[in-house]
């Protein structure tokens, strides 16, 4: 019986057929895969660069382009007759020698482009790769039929120019060497498109090479295993190579953290480390984050990923105020009652009176007060005060003292509490006793094995101290992914301050975003680097996109009526293009915009997500359009502290504006609208 491999761009072009070819293209499939007399069968390509290479017909006018080894059939994309047998030709599939993944090549246009490069080498003796021998080339995998071409390269801009035509596992250590790096520099590279140690290479292996690439092929013998991989999103059955070592590393002797810029898939690496851990079987598993409808989101993808209903059932999916109530309410046998925003306020300004702002005061205590545990004025005196620029002698943070003092006796009299105050309560209790505290029989165990941590640079310092005193210090404890140029609160916190030591990894390449957008996004973003989770900053340098797409569209209108309107017109025009409803979001800054835009669609009869800022968080979509990127709106005025106040925190509000944008305009994977009325915002790039 046959086998088989489909590849991710396979399942993406099927997927973007119209219904009928689509469904007798998979009908196709699972006859081919049975063997059945009504199959496809495998075409021969004439004047093709690789002779494993074939063609299906699976359905009227459209081809799927195969690889055949032994009894396994790897599809590699399905197009129209014409474009099908064209790639057919022109491609070819090759084994990297070095780490034995599968490579495919676009053989025809890397041989046109020879011609063109002989041209603009003549005339100097420089060479790109001058200084390296062929046997060092060899030995970093780059395939010998590509030498003559690169010793006429005499510039970065000529191994640019064949990019497209090259597999990553090419691309990735020429550019490394091309831009002054050493062999090391260029291994390094080399081992971010490996998934597992190869072992013995094989070169005339594509069997074992497909296996040791997980990310570009899965495999499937029954007609169930094919469905679920046409049906289940990409990410739940595709990962790329750093994201699949991570997710799948045996252990982890420290926690660790994974930080990477928008679209670099560190949700996706979150998931499948839950998965990896439950089905590991060594105890109960929490994934958290900041928020209950990322949770939520969360929870319902990873039904996605994982099938196996036991296995399924040692996740606990959670926001951390959650848990942090749960753990509370079962030591105090009854829920507790927080406060409300406005109560909040209020009580601050009381206590404020004319001496201080009450958000100075709010601000002083979530993020000196809280944020370090201080209990006694004396603590509070002698404490540093990170991020807070404005100088406090002895006497005013005596006075400071005493206004907090004022709001937390007034929340303990009436029984009310805050969610930070919550987290930092749960965490003490669980410092006592934890095993009974979550159900478990066996007080003073933590109550989790292992906790995977998403969104985590949104996390308080309380909230932490929580989640490190919920797992038991041993290997694979607490695995870690976040951004903190996403950040959305002023959270600025380093996890080894909080007794989280942490082994760090960094991704450098957004799969999701197509250049365009992800260049928009970090001139947007602006502001330099950013900090949080570890020590000193972190910077968007050598981050990346593999694919390229249409260039955002930034209009202004002269009206909010107009712009409106201009809405409803493109998200028209998108769902003319095939754009499901559910792969298009709209957002906007304020409730206001957003309940103006919703009312404009539901009365064209359009019904996509529209949402806050905030609210595209973790998600991500085909489409998007965000509203009211105006002067005056973006950055919202009241969200920013007064310069004469503190010049520090209106710099840090400013920066979590810029992220609240930047995180909205980076969550489409194909096109970006962006819209204002009057000035533009003056975060939008010129």
């Amino acid at each position: 019986m046959p086998r088989l491999a489909i590849s991710p761009d396979f399942v993406k072009k099927l997927g973007a057929l119209d219904t009928p070819a689509r469904r007798d293209a998979t009908v196709a499939l699972r006859r081919f895969l049975h063997n059945s007399l009504a199959a496809p069968h495998p075409e021969r390509v004439r004047n093709g660069r690789d002779p494993r290479v074939a063609t299906l017909r699976l359905s009227a006018g459209h081809r799927g382009v195969v690889v055949r080894q032994e009894d396994t059939y790897w599809l590699l994309t399905v197009l129209p007759d014409d474009e099908a047998w064209s790639y057919a030709q022109r491609h070819r599939v090759g084994v990297n020698t070095a780490i034995g993944v599968v490579e495919v090549w676009d053989a025809e246009a890397i041989d046109q482009s020879e011609a063109a490069l002989r041209r603009a080498s003549r005339g100097t003796d420089r060479r790109l790769f001058g200084t390296f021998c062929d046997n060092d080339l060899l030995e970093i995998g780059i395939d010998e039929t590509l030498l003559p071409l690169l010793r006429l390269m005499t510039s970065e801009v000529h191994l640019t120019g064949i990019e497209p035509f090259l597999p990553e596992s090419q691309l990735a250590p020429l550019m490394a060497l091309a831009k002054g790096g050493s062999l090391a520099a260029a291994w390094s590279e080399l081992d971010g498109c490996r998934c597992m140690e190869p072992g013995e290479i094989d070169p005339d292996d594509l069997l074992a090479a497909l296996r040791r690439s997980p990310g570009r092929a899965a495999f499937a013998t029954s007609q169930q295993e094919l469905d679920r991989i046409l049906n289940a999103p990409h990410w739940a059955t595709f990962l790329y190579p750093p994201q699949h070592t991570y997710a799948n590393w045996p252990q982890y002797d420290l926690p660790t953290l994974v930080t990477g810029g928008a679209g670099t898939g560190k949700t996706v690496i979150a998931l499948h480390r839950a998965a990896y851990l439950a089905r590991a079987a060594a105890g109960p598993v929490l994934l958290v984050t900041f928020s209950q409808a990322l949770a939520s989101e969360l929870a319902a993808r990873l039904d996605l990923i994982v099938d196996d209903e036991t296995v399924r059932e040692r996740i606990e999916v959670r926001n951390v105020d959650r848990l942090a109530h749960r753990i509370v309410s079962e030591a105090e046998g009854r829920p507790p009652t927080l406060v409300g925003t406005g109560d909040l306020a209020a009580l601050w300004q009381e206590a404020a009176g004319s001496r201080f702002a009450a958000a100075f005061l709010l601000r002083e205590w979530e993020q000196v007060i809280l944020s370090q545990n201080l209990r006694t004025l004396d603590e509070y005196l002698a404490a540093p005060r990170s991020g807070r620029t404005v100088e406090l002698s002895p006497e005013i943070r005596a006075t400071v003292w005493r206004a907090v003092q004022y709001v937390t006796e007034r929340l303990r009299e009436s029984g009310r509490r805050t969610l930070l105050q919550l987290a930092s309560e749960a965490a003490e209790l669980l410092g006592r006793s934890t095993g009974d505290m979550l159900g478990d029989e066996a007080p003073g165990r933590e109550p989790y094995r292992h906790i995977v941590v998403d969104e985590a640079q949104d996390l308080h310092p309380a909230q932490w101290r929580l989640l490190r005193a919920a797992v038991p210090l041993a290997p694979n404890d607490m695995f870690i992914v976040g951004d903190p140029h996403q950040r959305m609160f002023d959270t600025r916190v380093a996890l080894a301050g909080l007794g989280i030591p942490t082994r760090r990894f960094h991704l450098k390449i957004s799969y999701r975003l197509p250049h365009e957008i992800l260049s928009f996004g970090i001139r947007l973003r602006g502001g330099g680097p950013a900090d949080g989770l570890v020590e000193g900053i972190a910077e968007l340098h050598g981050y990346r996109a593999l694919q390229h797409g249409p260039r955002p569209t930034v209009l202004g209108y002269v009206s909010q009526e107009a712009e409106l309107a201009g809405l409803v017109s493109h998200l028209s025009s998108w769902l003319a293009d095939g754009v499901p409803e559910d792969q298009i979001a709209v957002a906007a800054r304020t409730t206001d915009l957003v309940r103006a835009a919703r009312t404009a669609l539901q009365e064209a009869g359009i019904s996509v997500k529209v949402t806050m800022l905030h609210g595209m968080k973790g998600l991500e979509f085909r489409r998007v359009a965000v509203i009211g990127v105006a002067d005056g709106i973006v950055p919202a005025p009241e969200a920013l502290t007064p310069a004469a106040e503190d010049p520090t925190a209106r710099a840090h509000d400013l920066q979590r504006e810029r992220g609240l944008l930047y995180v909205a305009c980076t969550r489409a994977s194909e096109m970006l609208y962006v819209s204002h009325t009057g000035r533009a915002s003056p975060f939008l790039p010129a």
